[in-house]
């Protein structure tokens, strides 16, 4: 387990802000309109779960491509910290709407909500880089994982309440300050891979 609790905390806050529920609102509205409303609860419920074993496989598969590589812990941070700070730009700067959610027609499954929507390459880069440099391993990243995960699949669930209370506007700002919090993480991970590496 991790030996901090800051620790366990970052890395929650750190990949519930790469899942980006917020952000995904509009497109995950926009493909469920053409469910029937009847379904839409259930089919939402089980595109989150395929995301979560999507996740799992990928976490649990990371490692084994970490150790394959031979990275160290310190050029895993600096990278996560790159990687995380181009996710977080993207959050804050507008971006171009996800095409195919308006062209998409019958029930989606596994395509586009679970993944890329839920589940993309953000956040398996994100598995990847942090496996190595979480302090305490596998275990706490699949606990993080695991919390982010249930948080953010409860706010798609709640999607249509966050919709009306919010609007598109509301939820682009809110997006982009949660760009502005992944944004300092993406810092200081970084800064914690330069100061590690300098002091070996």
């Amino acid at each position: 387990m991790y030996h901090s609790p800051v620790d366990l905390s970052s890395a929650i806050l750190t990949l519930f802000l790469i899942l980006d529920p917020l952000g995904n609102i509009p497109v995950f509205l926009s493909v469920l309109r053409q469910v029937p409303p009847a379904r839409r609860r259930r089919v939402l419920i089980r595109e989150i779960v395929i995301a979560y074993l999507v996740l799992l496989a990928f976490l649990f598969l990371g490692k084994s491509f970490l150790l394959f590589l031979g990275l160290s812990r310190e050029t895993l941070s600096i990278a996560g910290g790159i990687v995380l700070f181009l996710i977080a730009i993207r959050m804050i700067f507008p971006r171009e709407s996800f095409s195919q959610a308006e062209s998409f027609e019958g029930e989606p499954f596994v395509v586009p909500l679970a993944i890329p929507l839920f589940a993309g390459p953000s956040a398996f880069a994100a598995l990847i880089l942090m496996e190595r440099s979480a302090p305490g391993g596998q275990q706490a990243l699949l606990l993080a994982m695991t919390i982010a995960w249930a948080a953010s699949g409860l706010i798609l669930l709640a999607s249509s309440f966050f919709y009306r209370v919010l609007r598109e506007r509301g939820l682009i700002a809110m997006e982009r300050l949660m760009g502005m919090v992944l944004v300092m993480l993406a810092v200081q991970m970084f800064m914690n891979g330069v100061k590690a590496f300098l002091a070996r």
